[in-house]
C-alpha cells in the first residue's frame, strides 16, 4: 500500500534525544513490510513552521498523494481535528493508534477516535468507555515485537538483572529494595545514573542478561475526575482576574504563601499509578529475553505465565524470583526460549497490522507470508 504515515521521528520530537519508539516499531515494521512510505513527521513540521502550516500541508500532501492509508500515531494536539475528519472523509482510510487508554481515554481520546476511520487501542478497559460514547470504530490490538530489528544475538550473559526505562512513579524505590536485598541490577534510561542506551545496546543488553524487569507502571496517574478538573479551571479564572484587579496581586502572593504552607502538611499517599502492557513485555522475549514483570491485564491472554515469561505481584515476590531463577539457569532458559518462539509465531507488528489491515477492509497478505519472505523494505520519501 501506499501509506500517509503521521507521527513523530523522534523521541518525545527532540532530535537530540535519537529516534522514538513509532519510528523504531511502527515506521520500521511497516517499510519491511514492503509498503511504501510518505513520512510526514508533524512535530518536527510543527517545530518548523508552525501549527497552522503543518496541517496546511498534511491537507496538501494527503489531497495529493490520495495514499490507500493514513496511519497515525498522535501525541498531544499537535494535528488539527477539522485536518484530519477531511482526509478521513476524502476516501483515504485513516487509522490512529492510541497509546494510553488506559489512563487518557477521558481527556484525550474519546475526543480524537470520530476524527478517524479507525481507531486502535490495547486497553481492554476501554472498550466500553468507546461503547458508552457511541464510538464503535474501535479495532483492539496489542503492543508487539518488530522483530525486524529486535532480535535474538548469539553473545554471551553480560548481566545478571537489568531495567531499561525511565524512573518514573515508584521505579526508584522499587529499584532500591533490590539493591537492598543484595541484587545486583542495572539500570539505563533518562533519570538513571547511566543515562539512556541506544537502541542497539538496549537489544544487546535484552540479550545479555540473565532477568530483564519490566515494571509496568503508567508514567502518569490517571487524569483528576471532573470535580477536580472544574476547580482547577476556576482557580486559573480568579488568578487571572487578580491580576488585573486592583490590590489583586497583593492577594494572589498572601493565597500563595498560604498554599505553601499548607503544601508543608502530611499528605494521603499518592494514587496508584495505572499497570498496562508494556511493547517491553514483546520485545524482551522477542531477542530470546528472560522477562520478569509486573502484573497487569490481560497478559496472560499472550503469554502463558511461568513457561514463557514470569510475573511478580510485589516487591517480596520480586526478589524471591529473581533469586531463584538467578539459581536455576537450566529453567530460565527454557522460559526464555519458550517466550521467543511464541513471539515470533504470534506477537510481531507483522501480526498486528496484517489484523488491523484486514478489519479496516485494506489489502493485506496473511502474516505467515509476509514472515517467511523475510523484509522486503518498500520506498520511503519525507514529506518536507
Amino acid at each position: 500500500m501506499r501509506i500517509l504515515y503521521v507521527a513523530m521521528q523522534y523521541d518525545y520530537g527532540d532530535p537530540a534525544r535519537g529516534h522514538g519508539f513509532e519510528h523504531y516499531n511502527f515506521f520500521d515494521a511497516l517499510h519491511n513490510m514492503g509498503h511504501d512510505i510518505l513520512y510526514f513527521d508533524f512535530m518536527s513540521l510543527l517545530q518548523a513552521r508552525g501549527r497552522g502550516a503543518m496541517n496546511a500541508r498534511l491537507r496538501e500532501v494527503a489531497a495529493a498523494e490520495k495514499p490507500d492509508l493514513l496511519f497515525c500515531a498522535l501525541f498531544k494536539e499537535e494535528i488539527d481535528r477539522r485536518v484530519m475528519r477531511r482526509i478521513s472523509e476524502s476516501g483515504t482510510v485513516t487509522v490512529n493508534w492510541f497509546c494510553d487508554d488506559h489512563w487518557r481515554f477521558d481527556s484525550f481520546s474519546r475526543f480524537w477516535a470520530p476524527c478517524f476511520n479507525w481507531a486502535v487501542t490495547t486497553a481492554e478497559s476501554a472498550l466500553p468507555k468507546y461503547e458508552r460514547c457511541g464510538i464503535r470504530n474501535v479495532i483492539k490490538s496489542q503492543w508487539a515485537c518488530n522483530h525486524y530489528l529486535y532480535t535474538k544475538l548469539d553473545l554471551p550473559l553480560a548481566y545478571n538483572v537489568t531495567f531499561i526505562g525511565q524512573p518514573h512513579g515508584n521505579r526508584r524505590a522499587t529499584i532500591a529494595v533490590l539493591r537492598e536485598a543484595g541484587i545486583d541490577v542495572q539500570t539505563w534510561g533518562n533519570g538513571w545514573e547511566n543515562g539512556r542506551l541506544a537502541q542497539e545496546e538496549m537489544i544487546r543488553c535484552f540479550n545479555q542478561s540473565r532477568i530483564n524487569l519490566n515494571l509496568a507502571n503508567a508514567s502518569t496517574a490517571r487524569p483528576p475526575g471532573k470535580g477536580a478538573r472544574l476547580r482547577t479551571a476556576a482557580r486559573n479564572a480568579v488568578s487571572r482576574a487578580l491580576n488585573v484587579l486592583p490590590g489583586g496581586r497583593a492577594l494572589k502572593e498572601r493565597a500563595k504563601a498560604i498554599l505553601a504552607h499548607r503544601e508543608q502538611a502530611p499528605r494521603a499517599p499518592a494514587e496508584q499509578l495505572p499497570e498496562q502492557i508494556k511493547g517491553r513485555n514483546f520485545e524482551v522475549p522477542g531477542c530470546g529475553g528472560f522477562l520478569l514483570t509486573g502484573l497487569v491485564e490481560d497478559l496472560d491472554r499472550y503469554y502463558v505465565p511461568e513457561r514463557e515469561i514470569c510475573l511478580f505481584a510485589d516487591e517480596r515476590e520480586l526478589v524471591e524470583k529473581i533469586r531463584y531463577y538467578l539459581d536455576h539457569e537450566d529453567e530460565r532458559a527454557a522460559i526464555a526460549r519458550a517466550g521467543y518462539v511464541r513471539t515470533l509465531r504470534e506477537h510481531t507488528y507483522v501480526h498486528r497490522f496484517t489484523d488491523i489491515f484486514c478489519r479496516a477492509g485494506l489489502p493485506t497478505e496473511p502474516p505467515e507470508t509476509i514472515l517467511a519472505r523475510g523484509p522486503r523494505p518498500g520506498r520511503v520519501e519525507e514529506v518536507r
